[in-house]
């Protein structure tokens, strides 16, 4: 008997091999354990050719077709039998049931076996040896193509180049921008963006890719601009979650923008502090000044040897304003001028409307008397205010001129405007005729002045042309008729930057001109005390007069030898007062009689270079008070209220009310 050695060797990495060897033996029969090798425990045949080693003692066997059949039977178990022997061992590496070779229909199924040594009986040893040679040429020549399947598929190049290779070699595609090479973000500016072609790229740079020159895609190469940049929402996007750093970013900025806001409170608290610093040393100037002046007004002046002895005790003994209050008129500033209702006992301040989203416009504010409080806000114009007045009859019947083109008549019992009148171009300036309360006057921008009649509501009744240019009326002032033999006439005052004109009133609707003596180009205004026939003309600061000055003088009528021709009226100066060196605004200053004594006139102006009302003694000429202000005081007006005087300033934004002691 032979001896038969089954070696089985591996077709792929799963397959085992199974060598059947025949070798002498002796007649008695010998058990011998079966032996399993894992793939693990046998080197790895070179290539994946399987390697078949069969020895046979004796000459090679001829068979016939019967135990050709017989042979292929025997060779079949002998290979199930190896399966199930290495799937029980080796239970990572089990060996699957072993398919015929011509119907094994993949390379990737061949199974790993341990190599086998199978003992025979004395019996079947020749025929075992027959089965072993001829199952292996058989299988050999049922799998011609398995090597190059299986070099195929553990070949690391063909495998890099099979579809799976490409999938992982692809794998971490996809997920970066082509112009940074930085993975897209789910937000920010580097979110993913697409163009029309259908290229991906982070939004940031294919947008500062089209802006900064480029007009095609990076990639393709089709025409491109910054209009076909769309936001892209995949639903399976592999990109960098930054939501963490966005929101970091969020805060930062936040602290920054507090920061800054930090930064720009202290820069105003700085000039705030510089600002009060200023203030504080222009006070200390102030009080410096106004000692010097309350010690020259102490020692009095020689200035007034015109006025009498007794008018002189008058205005040294007579007393001075003491600051009462100050009122808040309006909060934006827009304030311009200033007028007093005795019927009412208010005061009246222009000022824009308070409330300019529902009411638009500008109107007056009352302000009472007896608390020093405002009390209530009545709108009139559309344009700024430049001129109130009230008539002599206690009507409490407000005249007011706008930049609006009209004069209106507001009734202050109803706060209604009960009449207006269309000039067709700007107001500067009006007032009553105190002769006839039946007749108003308006001062245009070009120079002429218009009158008329309140029981006539359509139109004006005539037109008083300019004589010398057209520069606006700043001022309009009525001096009524007295029994003066300086003056006698009554008449009214119209004063511009080019100087004064008297429109002296004759009778009804006759106006007889007279130009009057002042400079040309300076006049800034003139106000009119009616009971002493004197006018105040106020000059601002020029070349040859650097300060602002303001002159009293007196009306005066000459009358004519020929009785034929008309008395001429002209003015002459009294007393001249000056104040600082600026005047930019068009302020009203004010000449009335003296709370201390009949006989005794003061004079009241703002200083626009130091903030402040000077208060001088019309007889003297000296300073006597000097009270400071806010902003330019752009409006006086003195009133009384319970035998008591008191003296109105008004700023743009501040009303400030002294009483006399």
């Amino acid at each position: 008997m032979e001896d038969m050695e089954v070696e089985v060797a591996p077709a792929s990495s799963e397959a085992g091999v199974i060598v059947v060897s025949d070798s002498e033996s002796s007649t008695e029969e010998e058990d011998v354990p079966m032996q399993v090798q894992s793939p693990s425990d046998r080197p790895r045949p070179s290539g994946l050719h399987v390697v078949r080693r069969r020895r046979i003692t004796g000459s090679r066997t001829q068979f016939s077709p019967r135990e050709e059949r017989i042979r292929r039977l025997r060779e079949l178990i002998v290979e199930n039998l190896a399966v199930r022997l290495s799937g029980s061992q080796d239970a990572p590496h089990s060996v699957p049931h072993v398919n015929p070779p011509a119907l094994d229909p993949e390379p990737s199924s061949r199974h790993t076996a341990a190599a086998v040594n199978v003992p025979t009986s004395d019996e079947s040893s020749a025929t075992g040896s027959s089965v072993s040679t001829e199952a292996e040429a058989s299988r050999a020549a049922a799998r011609p193509e398995e090597p190059e399947q299986e070099s195929e598929s553990e070949d690391p190049v063909a495998a890099a180049a099979s579809p799976a290779g490409e999938a992982v070699a692809d794998e971490g595609e996809g997920d970066t921008c082509s112009i940074c090479f930085e993975p897209w973000t789910t937000a920010g500016d580097h979110r993913l963006a697409a163009l029309r072609c259908g290229h991906l790229f982070g939004f940031i740079c294919i947008s500062r890719w089209l802006t900064g020159g480029g007009s095609k895609c990076p990639q393709c190469n089709k025409p491109a601009k910054r209009g076909h940049i769309i936001f892209l929402y995949a639903r399976k996007l592999k990109a960098l979650d930054n939501t963490e750093e966005v929101r970091l970013k969020s805060r930062l900025e936040l602290e920054q923008g507090s920061r800054r806001m930090e930064q720009l409170e202290v820069a105003q608290c700085r000039q705030q502090m510089q600002l009060m610093a200023d203030e504080n040393v222009r006070l200390r100037k102030e009080l410096e000044e106004l000692r010097r002046w309350k010690a020259q007004a102490a020692f009095g002046s020689s200035q007034g040897a015109s006025l009498s002895s007794s008018q002189r005790q008058d205005s040294s003994s007579g007393g001075h304003y003491v600051f009462s209050k100050a009122v808040l008129v309006s909060q934006t500033g827009g304030s311009r001028v200033l007028s007093y209702c005795e019927p009412l006992g208010c005061l009246l301040a222009s000022q824009p409307s308070p409330q300019a989203t529902l009411v638009p416009g500008f109107g007056v504010k009352k302000i009472s008397t007896a608390t020093l409080k405002p009390s209530q806000y009545v709108p009139i114009h559309s344009k700024q205010i430049r001129g109130l007045a009230f008539s002599r009859l206690q009507d409490s019947l407000l005249l007011s001129a706008a930049l609006d083109n009209t004069l209106k008549l507001t009734s202050l019992m109803t706060n209604t405007v009960v009449q207006a009148y269309n000039t067709g171009r700007p107001v500067w300036s009006c007032c009553w005729c105190h002769d006839n309360n039946n007749y108003i006057y308006a001062g245009l921008a070009g120079g002429s002045v218009l009158v008329y009649d309140t029981r006539d509501t359509s139109t004006h009744v005539q037109e008083l042309a300019p004589l010398r240019s057209s520069c606006p009326v700043v001022s309009l002032s009525y001096i009524p008729r007295a029994a003066s033999s300086m003056f006698p006439c009554g008449g009214l005052i119209a004063g511009s930057l080019e100087g004064g004109c008297f429109w002296e009133h004759v009778e009804g609707t006759t106006y007889t001109p007279h130009i009057l003596p002042l400079e040309s180009g300076s006049c800034t205004d003139i106000q009119v005390e009616p009971d002493s026939r004197h006018c105040l003309v106020t000059y601002r600061p020029g070349r040859s007069n650097p300060s602002l000055r303001c002159v009293l003088m007196e009306l005066s009528r000459t009358p004519q030898t020929d009785t034929r021709q008309p008395s001429v009226c002209s003015c002459s100066p009294v007393q001249t007062f000056t104040a600082g060196s600026s005047c930019k605004l068009l302020t009203k200053n004010a000449v009335f009689k003296s709370p201390a004594g009949d006989r005794a006139t003061l004079v009241c102006a703002g200083d626009e270079a130091t903030n402040s009302t000077m208060v001088w003694d019309a007889g003297t000429g000296a300073l006597l008070q000097k009270m400071p202000a806010d902003l330019p005081v752009l409006d006086i007006c003195p009133f009384g209220v319970n035998q008591s005087s008191f003296l109105a300033t008004l700023t743009e934004k501040m009303l400030k009310v002294y009483k006399w002691e």
